[in-house]
């Protein structure tokens, strides 16, 4: 009996070589739609599925394939008496090879197509055949990934049939497309960021170096139904990423994006080291590197504005990771290629997450994005902040939600000098904070703090160590006390009524 192939492809990509060779292997190649015009315009001899089945493709395409004379031949264990009698006793060949890929349903996302024209891109009977090749996979081969091609026709062409391993592992990918794929669809239609079980659609488009620590494995796999800035941005140039590297790239241009402001930010291991907007960009890099020149080092520099050749010079003067903003200059690039192993990040869409996931072991807790900022700005003292440090304190509070908790950011003049977070308790990281920003400054300082102070301790000590103003979000039982310590220092403080912690 001669062997057979279904080929119902979107992706027709290298697909006339696969199908020729199957051919002069013997095989009958059976299609449908598009993909048996394209073989039949190409000199391939074709079957379509309809003189198969006996019945005709209706409504439009959607119905073509589902029928026992496909899914019988798709299904039949080869070992088995009784299913090899049955799909005889019906006239339904043995299908031993099934190609399929998917209507782009994926790629189709975020497009701006309507309901309806979304709907026309789920596909039905392509999963279907997928499904019941890969069940069968002890005796049929299911290709859905073009790279595997190459990899069937080398083993068909030495051994005369596919592994049983190549099949099991290409069975494995069949259910891991569909599991993705149904979940875009489910994210699609339901559009809740917390349905009753909670879907993933994600695909790997890197391995990378390394996880955390050379020892650990990692790769970076993007949201197939969402946009957002550390997807699809372009790689300009440069080695290639490590774990820490796209996490730290997320948080450094998260910090530009809350501004409006021409926006420089610096970060080290998961926190900004400085943070600075200016005129342009050759001054806010400048300022956010004045904040702390030895932590910048080796760190990720983020843009909110396109990189020009000038700031391009000085980024080249010190030793970076990265640089990450939404355009380039053609004359900061060619001054980048100076250092090779420099890389050049040009994001494309804007920052746009609306949950946020945190592994732990054995579950997952899931939670909206902190996309906000306070509105609703309350001076609590009796002495009011300047239009000067009311700039200040604002910048402030936006980066601070940026910063590991308890976090304090101490600033002026729109530069970050002192950025504490990660302690155990807040007067460490206020210390911490005002110590680093009094080795650059002492004038005209102002403190942000991520959450209420539990005590006046903060207050004091900001006080006796020259911070002109604060901003906090308030809602201590104790509230007072620091208003209290503020008032006996003539300090403007702001409550923002809105906490945001990030451990």
């Amino acid at each position: 009996m001669q062997k057979q192939a279904l080929i119902s492809v979107s992706d027709k990509s290298n697909l006339l070589e696969f199908a020729k060779f199957l051919v002069e292997q013997d095989y009958k190649i059976l299609s449908t739609g598009g993909t048996f015009k394209h073989l039949q315009d190409n000199g391939i001899e074709v079957t379509e599925v309809k003189d198969v089945t006996g019945f005709p493709e209706i409504l439009d395409g959607r119905v073509k394939s589902l029928h026992p004379a496909i899914h019988g031949g798709i299904m039949a264990r080869r070992s088995d008496e009784n299913h090899m009698a049955t799909i005889a006793e019906h006239g339904i060949n043995p299908i031993d090879i099934v190609i399929v890929n998917l209507y782009p349903f994926f790629e189709k996302m975020n497009t701006g197509l309507s309901e309806a024209e979304m709907i026309e891109f789920i596909d039905i009977g392509g999963p279907s055949m997928l499904r019941s090749s890969a069940k069968n996979f002890y005796d049929v081969t299911v290709v859905t990934d073009v790279n595997d091609y190459e990899v069937v026709m080398n083993e068909i062409r030495e051994n005369g049939s596919t592994s049983i391993e190549t099949r099991k592992l290409c069975a494995g990918k069949v259910f891991n497309l569909t599991s993705a794929y149904d979940a875009a669809i489910s994210t699609y239609i339901l559009g809740e960021d917390f349905p009753q079980f909670l879907e993933s659609s994600y695909e790997k488009v890197m391995d990378l170096r390394y996880g955390e620590n050379p020892h650990q494995k990692a790769a970076y796999y993007v949201d197939k139904t969402k946009n957002g800035a550390m997807k699809d941005f372009e790689y300009l140039q440069g080695k290639e990423l490590s774990f820490n590297n796209i996490r730290d790239m997320d948080l450094a241009y998260k910090v530009v994006s809350e501004f409006e402001e021409t926006t420089c930010c610096a970060v080290k291991h998961s926190t900004p080291c400085g943070v600075a907007i200016g005129e342009n960009v050759l001054e806010a890099y400048e300022k956010a590197y004045e904040c702390d020149p030895m932590s910048i080092f080796g760190g990720i520099i983020a843009f909110n504005r396109e990189v020009d050749g000038k700031t391009a010079v000085e980024l080249n003067k010190i030793f970076l990771e990265i640089v990450i903003a939404p355009s380039f200059t053609e004359e900061a690039l060619e001054i980048f290629k100076q250092k090779k192993n420099l890389r050049i990040i040009k994001v494309k869409n804007p920052v746009s997450d609306k949950v946020t996931y945190v592994k732990v072991d054995g579950g997952l807790i899931v939670q909206s994005t902190d996309n906000q900022f306070s509105t609703d700005l309350k001076v609590v003292t009796e002495a009011q902040p300047t239009d000067r440090q009311m700039t200040d304190l604002v910048f402030a509070q936006k980066i601070v939600k940026w910063v590991k908790s308890n976090a304090i950011v101490v600033a002026t003049n729109g530069q970050a000098y002192g950025i504490g977070g990660g302690q155990t308790n807040r007067i460490w990281a206020a210390q911490q904070a005002i110590a680093r920003a009094k080795e650059k400054v002492e004038d005209d300082l102002v403190l942000a703090s991520d959450a209420f102070f539990p005590f006046r301790d903060v207050a004091d000590f900001a006080a006796e160590n020259g911070i002109k103003a604060i901003i906090q979000p308030g809602g201590s039982i104790k509230d007072q006390e620091s208003i209290d310590a503020c008032n006996e220092r003539e300090i403007p403080m702001v409550f923002t009524g809105m906490r945001h912690f990030m451990h």
